[in-house]
């Protein structure tokens, strides 16, 4: 339990705003510890082929699902569908984004169904639909999608491909209220090789852990690194955007996603400075005067300028300090699926991916 709290921190980093608020993860995975008792952590190459890999996720429009939590029968209904349709159990669950409380919830859910925690994840970041993970880039048929919501309801989807499992499980969240709970690409472990982004619950703790104690728990202790900001750009190799003063945010809920925007007037040293961010649900585009500075894939994050806290985006404030950093995205996402998948014309943005590094090397 004591790595729950890194967890959400590097987890809330890793989201660049979505995956939903890390606070109601952490407490579900902290309580289903206590009850259930701890998660094992277990590498791809420590399961065998056959055994059933289970990605889990929350769907739907992170400010709603801050107030709709899932209940402890949702995986398990997700469960008891992938037996009855595979004839056996999962073996292991997977989140299927890194991202925000969809990295942190994994570990309650998979404590509440007594099976290990796959140190992988499909986006190594938080992406708003369905289709973006890399299973799917990867080539491998999107052809089962099972979701479920607080009411009970169980839906299973055999959609024809990715893009189709987006618009049905969508279509599903939004009757749902907006938020349900989701398995898609459940695969044997043979196939998951070479198609999920390994190593990312562990990279999420050690960013968590490059902020230890900047930003404790209520009562709790923990010593504070003298420079938390920096601490954490040296971890994520980042460059910081702008930093200063969250003056106007713009955010509505529609479709399933939290769409808007957000704009950051500089101090100190950037004073003069604006800075735009575009969101759905995650941070897509930031632009200065025109001039673009980060885009999807790549990831853009919000932080807290005294503590390095990562704010997401349902959480954005007027008055509020930060900072904006931004770093490269997993190489996966820089190959032509990658970019057809999640670059940023895939948000609708008439944009020739450049990477962040190039965008940022003289400026």
């Amino acid at each position: 339990m004591s790595d729950i709290p890194a967890l959400a921190r590097g987890c809330a980093v890793l989201g660049t705003g979505g995956g939903g608020d890390v606070r109601t993860g952490s407490l579900a995975a902290a309580r289903a510890i206590r009850e259930y008792g701890a998660v094992p952590l277990v590498r791809l190459a420590d399961l065998a082929d056959d055994a059933l890999i289970m990605p889990l996720s929350g769907i739907g429009a992170p400010t709603v699902s801050h107030e709709m939590i899932h209940s402890e029968d949702e995986p398990k209904r997700i469960a008891e569908e992938v037996e009855r349709l595979f004839g056996r159990p999962p073996s292991a669950v997977m989140s299927s984004e890194i991202g925000g409380s969809n990295g942190v919830a994994p570990v309650a859910w998979a404590a509440q169904l007594g099976l290990p925690l796959l140190d992988a994840d499909g986006m190594g970041r938080a992406f708003p639909e369905v289709q973006m993970v890399s299973m799917y880039v990867a080539g491998l048929p999107a052809d089962l999608v099972i979701m479920t919501d607080v009411a009970g309801n169980v839906v299973t989807i055999r959609p024809v491909d990715g893009l189709w499992s987006e618009r049905l499980a969508r279509a599903v969240c939004v009757a749902a209220g907006s938020s349900a709970l989701m398995a898609d690409y459940v695969l044997a472990a043979a196939r998951a090789r070479g198609a999920v982004i390994e190593g990312t619950v562990t990279r999420a703790l050690e960013i968590g852990r490059a902020t230890e104690g900047a930003s404790p728990p209520a009562g709790a202790a923990g010593r504070s690194p003298a420079d938390p900001l920096g601490a954490l750009r040296d971890r994520l190799g980042a460059a910081r955007l702008i930093t200063g003063k969250l003056t106007d945010v713009e955010r509505r809920t529609t479709g399933g996603f939290v769409r808007g925007t957000a704009t950051i007037e500089g101090t100190g040293d950037d004073r003069g400075r604006t800075l735009t961010l575009e969101l759905q649900n995650e941070n897509l585009v930031a632009v200065e005067n025109g001039r673009v500075l980060a885009m999807v894939p790549d990831l853009i994050t919000v932080v807290d300028t005294e503590t390095a806290a990562a704010i997401q985006t349902e959480s954005l404030r007027y008055g509020q300090r930060v900072t904006v950093l931004a770093w490269p995205c997993d190489p996966l996402w820089r190959t032509p699926k990658g970019l057809e998948t999640a670059g940023p014309r895939a948000f609708g943005y008439e944009l020739d991916y450049v990477p962040v590094e190039e965008l940022t090397a003289h400026g």
